[in-house]
């Protein structure tokens, strides 16, 4: 039997505003949890978290300084690469491509969306907290605007965690919903993947439902979709390499036989 190739394509540390562990921490725990490979993808976005307000300076110098004490304490005992997870860039993309201009040489980026529209406030879906299923659905339409807009734009590698929202309206407030009523948008935004030679994220969700889910990601590959990473989303060393071994066999269920990990913004195929 072949030995799998693992990596965690989506890790995060204190770099992020959400998240406070090194990266020398968080590489020690996904070798602990077995990985080969991690990629750190800490967040940039062009626009404050609520939506308005223009993110004038990012702070490189600290990510490359986290990066590079990571790689000294590591050695070659695990593979690390550097990324980020490149959030709301639709939102202000002049001011996005002005950020990047100051930007270390990456190997990956997350394009993602994370709040809804002006239509909602900006609000960060972790604090959408619609009233009924009838608003919650106006919301994944919403945010599915964004992503499509995103998959146009396509200045990313993968399209991140495509079926984000329910994490927070199933997972923590315990709605039952699912993407299947915006079938048509979900095909569209994939076939723009697949025509812009992008891929998407098998997102493990820290072990719980992936993100997108095994419909959505034979969907993708009925559309000819083969680039495909797969990260945990971790914040904290507890969840990082968090279900990768078996994200990787829902991808052999739903047809793939590869995925990928990047080095200089170029994929790297490893077998299922």
């Amino acid at each position: 039997m072949s030995v799998l190739y693992l990596a965690d394509y989506h890790m995060h540390s204190r770099v992020s505003p959400d998240a406070r562990h090194s990266m020398t921490e968080m590489a020690e725990a996904a070798l602990r949890a077995g990985m080969n490979e991690v990629c750190f993808t800490d967040h940039i976005e062009p626009v404050a978290w609520n939506g308005r307000d223009p993110i004038e300076f990012y702070d490189w110098g600290a990510l490359s300084k986290e990066f590079r004490e990571a790689r000294e304490a590591l050695g070659d005992r695990i593979q690390l690469r550097l990324g980020i997870e490149l959030g709301e860039a639709v939102l202000d993309l002049p001011r996005t491509a002005e950020l990047l201009k100051g930007a270390p040489e990456l190997d990956f980026i997350i394009g993602s969306t994370h709040i809804l529209s002006e239509r909602f406030g900006f609000v960060d879906m972790y604090f959408f907290h619609p009233e009924d299923e009838e608003e919650a659905l106006l919301g994944i339409g919403d945010y599915l605007g964004l992503v499509r807009q995103t998959a146009e734009w396509g200045q990313f590698d993968v399209l991140g965690h495509l079926t984000l929202p329910l994490r927070y309206l199933n997972e923590n407030q315990g709605f039952h919903l699912s993407f299947d009523p915006f079938e048509a948008e979900v095909e569209g935004i994939l076939r723009t993947v697949v025509q812009k030679g992008r891929g998407i994220e098998l997102n493990t969700n820290r072990g719980n439902t992936p993100l997108p889910d095994e419909k959505w990601l034979r969907m993708y590959r009925d559309l000819g979709g083969e680039i495909i990473t797969l990260g945990t989303d971790a914040h904290t060393p507890e969840f990082a390499g968090c279900a990768v071994r078996e994200r990787q066999e829902l991808l052999r269920r739903c047809g793939f036989t590869r995925f990928c990990t990047f080095e200089r913004r170029q994929p790297i195929w490893h077998n299922l």
